[in-house]
């Protein structure tokens, strides 16, 4: 059998993101995913042979994506910050995950859900957690932060219980001043004070 082509592969993914973001998990299937990324019938089909594989290529995809927005952001920031500056990076990182990158996020929690019942894909969804995790301890001490792994890891939870919030609200209802409450508020819960 032929390599597989991987630019396919990864429109084949980020099309099943797409389409697990717009219509949630039973909107996905192979058809779906060649109409979307405009690619021959049966396409999806050659490169994830179930449905199953075609959840675990986007929970994948969804990583590699994750992935490399931390590499792009490492550096980005110089420290030291304090907690007024750490508040600001929770705000923009929660704004631009509620606003760009909303599809994405709804398919994460779509994957979320359905790795309930899929071993599989818990150990892909795993792996994000845990290079997110690892990159945000790296973080806080590149910016002379002294939390703890434990205060990071409740940083990393109540972000992703803002994001859901954010996320399940209409777009529009995201805004500046309310995204940099629910960070103050995720800090402030976290740290203290």
């Amino acid at each position: 059998m032929p390599p597989k082509n991987e630019e396919r592969r990864r429109a084949l993914a980020d099309a099943a993101i797409e389409i697990l973001g717009r219509g949630g998990v039973h909107a996905l299937s192979h058809r779906a995913v060649d109409e979307h990324a405009a690619l021959p019938a049966g396409t999806a089909s050659n490169y994830f042979r179930s449905r199953e594989a075609l959840l675990a290529a986007a929970a994948e995809r969804v990583v590699e994506l994750h992935l490399a927005e931390m590499a792009q952001a490492d550096g980005m920031v110089v420290g030291p910050i304090g907690r007024a500056g750490l508040i600001g990076l929770i705000a923009g990182s929660l704004m631009g995950a509620a606003t760009m990158y909303r599809l994405r996020y709804l398919a994460v929690y779509e994957l979320t859900l359905e790795a309930t019942r899929q071993p599989q894909l818990q150990e892909t969804l795993a792996t994000l957690a845990a290079s997110s995790l690892e990159f945000t301890i790296a973080q806080h001490r590149q910016l002379g932060l002294d939390t703890t792994p434990e205060q990071i890891q409740l940083l990393i939870t109540l972000f992703g219980g803002a994001l859901f919030t954010l996320i399940a609200l209409s777009p529009d209802q995201c805004t500046p001043d309310s995204v940099a409450a629910l960070a103050a508020a995720i800090v402030n819960g976290a740290l203290g004070g």
